[in-house]
């Protein structure tokens, strides 16, 4: 059985790499933290995703959710803006988020869990979540969801920073589906930077606050006569955290600012819904 798995995972990585070569993404510059280029094989693999870890990934482009299937073979979850909470997505998903608008609260049918509960549930894979919960035209890092504050205490959380040269095969504007393809393969090469951050820890995880909390979340998300979505999830504003809470946030954020070189702003996924509609208006005129 373990045989099996393990000719599956081999098999649908060759595939993914097949689907990136396709449209020349052959070239990879990665650098990790810590690691000299060129002596990766020299130090301790535990500086890049394991299994039973989280990667807190940019999110520019379809690409991104590919090449992490490619390389980790994780489970994706999607994050919101209102919420802790998550649910499982699959990598085709996962590419189509690149494309759709910010969802500030998840669908009526999602399952929601959090990242603890997928982390026990897939013991042998990594988790991947984009905590921006929208795509980004790759200059800035947007405000983060608190979903990464359910990880327990002992997961590595590692940042990964993607950016492409050229720059052009991102989707910062939903349902640019046609201007992606164009720009994907009216070039014969394109390069995906790639940058590891040091794995950060959640210091502020507290197991018996989580169990309470994930309780009674979970009862009332079951329970058909449940209250309003806003009562339910709250909004970013009622989602008030601890300063150590906060600090987990700022150093994984930080980190993948650092590795993009790019800043951290103050739009957040809402602020960019309110652009991205402005800008369709005004294209319209």
């Amino acid at each position: 059985m373990a045989n099996n798995a393990s000719n599956c995972s081999l098999g649908k990585k060759a595939s993914l790499w097949l689907i990136l070569g396709v449209p020349g993404i052959w070239w990879v510059d990665l650098r990790i933290d810590g690691v000299k280029k060129g002596s990766l094989a020299k130090h301790d693999k535990a500086r890049l995703p394991q299994p039973s870890s989280i990667i807190a990934s940019s999110f520019t482009s379809p690409i991104d959710s590919l090449y992490l299937a490619a390389i980790f073979d994780p489970i994706f979850a999607a994050s919101y803006p209102s919420t802790r909470l998550v649910h499982r997505i699959s990598l085709f998903e996962a590419i189509l988020r690149a494309f759709q608008h910010p969802q500030k609260i998840p669908p009526p049918s999602a399952s929601l869990t959090d990242l603890q509960t997928l982390l026990q549930q897939y013991p042998n894979q990594p988790v991947v979540v984009f905590p921006e919960c929208t795509t980004t035209n790759g200059r800035g890092i947007l405000p983060f969801s608190t979903s990464l504050l359910t990880v327990p205490s002992k997961a590595k959380i590692f940042p990964i920073s993607l950016r492409y040269t050229p720059a052009d095969i991102t989707t910062p504007v939903p349902g640019m589906y046609l201007a992606f393809f164009w720009n994907l393969l009216s070039r014969p090469t394109h390069c995906i930077r790639v940058r590891i951050a040091e794995s950060a820890y959640n210091t502020s995880y507290s197991s018996s606050l989580r169990s309470s909390n994930q309780t009674s979340l979970l009862d009332m998300i079951q329970n058909d006569t449940a209250s309003s979505s806003d009562t339910l999830l709250g909004t970013e504003e009622n989602d008030s955290m601890s300063l150590d809470e906060r600090r987990v946030l700022d150093k994984v954020a930080e980190a993948l600012a650092r590795l993009g070189r790019v800043k951290r702003v103050g739009l957040s996924a809402m602020d960019k819904e309110a652009f991205v509609k402005a800008w369709t208006r005004q294209r319209r005129r």
